[in-house]
Formats: structure tokens, C-alpha cells, sequence
């Protein structure tokens, strides 16, 4: 099988393209490469790609390919930081114009990376995909807007399948301190310390990247019966953790250090997530990390990479951070087009 991986240089894409490729499948990236420099460890950088910008992909790029999983965009921080009117552009409307591209050049499968942000505030309760969504913020928001899109799309051999994601963590060529855990550990290491921003009492479904690697390749292999138009949560039941269960976790394995929570700041961001259905359909493909697994992997590659207080602090593993930087700096014009290629 042909795939064509957008976004395939970034944090989860640097694993589900060298893992999918290990997994003799025939893998193409389409990336423009905003984070070039910012690598963790060593990026598989001999695999094939477009470095092209998502919004210039037109569909003879894609006439081999017989599945795409689709990757690239803004993170939530990324919107937050440019707005609502890019990120529409690139969250959104680039997505949209991609899976026409995909129907014109005849790709049935199309895998869209949502996101369990799209549950909002929901509780305790552990919602599942049938569970009515609330996005909260306008990351979630044009999420959801791009998966009503493209399930209108669906239908003569044009098969989307939509994985909503949890909270990412664990390591990657393209590591990331701006997501829970992965933050927490760089604080312990480089600080002794975590500093919550929030109370602390929300709640999020935590997956390591190489089980939501995993879960991709599961929907790849899987008949259009199985998943065709169909939502699925990449989360495990069982861990869903609130921030500050997160925190004491980490403080834990360190065997030292404290935290303190900001206990004037809730956040209205809340949601438990169902992982059941991703197991029924694929109970071959259960995830194998847990929170206390992943903190380690985490301390130990940290570690061992001499993680410093700069690094953590700084631009490189700070996506929102260094996109701002490259803009200041005229690699990036206002809208996030490439000028030249940055260096971190």
C-alpha cells in the first residue's frame, strides 16, 4: 500500500512515518518543514516527500497513492498564538481542499487526525464517540467543522475515517515540551520542580505516540466496512488522568522535587475519554504504555540527551514559541508560508 503521510517531520508524524515504513509500507511525507533544526535524537529524513505546503497540494500529487493520513496543521497552542482566521485556513479549509483532491485523484482512504478536544468540558464521565460533542476552543471547534465536512464528502470509494486523539506524550525525533507530560518531566529535570499554571482538576486521556502510531496503522489495514466514516477515540479507558494526578505521577518516579498547583486558575478544558471501541475493533493492537512507562522513557532519553534548562525553556520543543520566532526572524511571512529554511 502507497501512503502519503501530511506532516510526516512533526512530532506524532516522525514516528508513524518510520514506524509505517519498518512496516514495508510504501511511505511518501508531505511536509514543509517549519521545525527543520528542532530534532530530538535523529529524524528519518531519507524517506521520500513533498516539501510542500499544505495549502499548495493539488491532486495529480496524488494520483499513486491509495491512502493518505492526514497530520499537518496548527496545534491548539499554534492557534492560540495566530488566530482563529490562519488557523481556519490551514486547520480547516487546507484540509477540506485536500480530501477533494483526494476524491479527484481517486484515494479512498482518508485518515483525518482529529482530536478528543472536541468533547469540551465533559465531566467525569468517560465519553465515548456516540457522546454529543462541545468544543470549547477554536482548534476543537474547526476540527469538528472539518470532520461534518468530510463526512458529507464521504461515498463513491472516498472512505474518511475520523481519529480523534488524546493528549500526546513520549518521545519522538520531534519531541514536543508543550504538551502535559512531556512538560512536566523536562521541568523535573532541568528544575526539581513542577509549576502547574491551573489548579489542576482537569482531566485528560493520555496516549503515547507509538500507540497512537499503532492505531493508525490498525485503520490502514482495516476494511471500509469496519471504518468508513466512522469516529474512533485514540485513548485507553484506563488512563485518564486529572493534570495534577499527572504531576504527582512524575514527582513520584523522580523520588524527589514538589509541585504546586495555581489554585486561582481552573481550567474549563475537562474531558475522560472512551478508549473501548479503538479495542473491540482492533483488540490485536492494544496500546502497551502507560503514564508510569512513558514518564520514564521520558527522564531517561532526556537525561541521556543532557536536557538542559534552555531546552526546555526555549524556542526548539516549543512549537507556537519557535513559529514566532521564525516569523520575527522573516524564515515565515505572516501567514506561516516559508521563505527560508529555519534553523532553531
Amino acid at each position: 500500500m502507497r501512503v502519503l503521510v501530511t506532516g510526516h517531520r512533526g512530532y506524532v508524524g516522525s514516528v508513524v512515518a518510520s514506524v509505517l515504513r519498518h512496516a514495508r509500507y510504501d511511505v511518501v511525507g508531505l511536509d514543509c518543514d517549519y521545525f527543520r533544526g528542532c530534532d530530538f535524537g535523529r529524524v528519518q529524513d531519507d524517506i521520500p516527500s513533498f516539501d510542500t505546503d499544505l495549502r499548495q497540494v493539488e491532486s495529480a500529487d496524488l494520483l499513486s497513492f491509495d491512502a493518505v493520513i492526514h497530520l499537518a496543521g496548527l496545534s491548539s497552542h499554534e492557534t492560540n498564538t495566530f488566530g482563529a482566521e490562519l488557523s481556519r485556513e490551514i486547520n480547516l479549509d487546507a484540509t477540506v481542499r485536500l480530501a477533494e483532491c483526494c476524491k479527484q485523484a481517486d484515494v479512498g482512504r482518508f485518515v483525518f487526525a482529529s482530536t478528543c478536544a472536541v468533547y469540551g468540558s465533559g465531566g467525569d464521565t468517560a465519553l465515548t464517540e456516540l457522546d454529543i460533542p462541545s468544543p470549547q476552543s477554536v482548534y476543537a471547534q474547526q476540527k469538528l467543522a472539518a470532520e461534518k465536512t468530510l463526512r458529507r464528502m464521504a461515498g463513491g470509494g472516498f472512505a474518511p475515517v475520523f481519529m480523534r486523539c488524546g493528549t500526546v506524550f513520549g518521545v519522538s525525533p520531534r519531541l514536543r515540551v508543550d504538551t502535559v507530560v512531556n512538560d512536566f518531566v523536562g521541568s523535573m529535570i532541568c528544575h526539581g520542580r513542577l509549576e502547574m499554571k491551573t489548579a489542576g482538576r482537569a482531566w485528560r486521556p493520555l496516549i503515547h505516540v507509538e500507540d497512537v502510531t499503532r492505531a493508525y496503522a490498525a485503520v490502514l489495514t482495516a476494511t471500509d466496512e469496519v471504518t468508513a466514516n466512522e469516529v474512533i477515540n485514540i485513548a485507553v479507558t484506563e488512563e485518564n488522568y486529572r493534570v495534577i494526578d499527572v504531576a504527582d505521577a512524575v514527582v513520584e518516579q523522580f523520588g524527589h522535587g514538589s509541585r504546586q498547583a495555581n489554585l486561582t486558575n481552573f481550567d474549563k478544558l475537562s474531558y475522560r475519554v472512551s478508549g473501548d471501541k479503538l479495542a473491540k475493533l482492533f483488540p490485536n493492537q492494544r496500546p502497551r504504555w502507560t503514564l508510569s512507562g512513558g514518564i520514564r522513557q521520558l527522564r531517561s532519553a532526556m537525561e541521556n540527551a543532557g536536557f538542559t534548562p534552555s531546552d526546555w525553556r526555549g524556542r526548539r520543543y516549543r512549537r507556537a514559541s519557535y513559529l514566532e520566532w521564525a516569523v520575527e526572524t522573516g524564515a515565515l511571512d505572516s501567514a506561516l508560508r516559508l521563505k527560508q529554511k529555519a534553523v532553531a
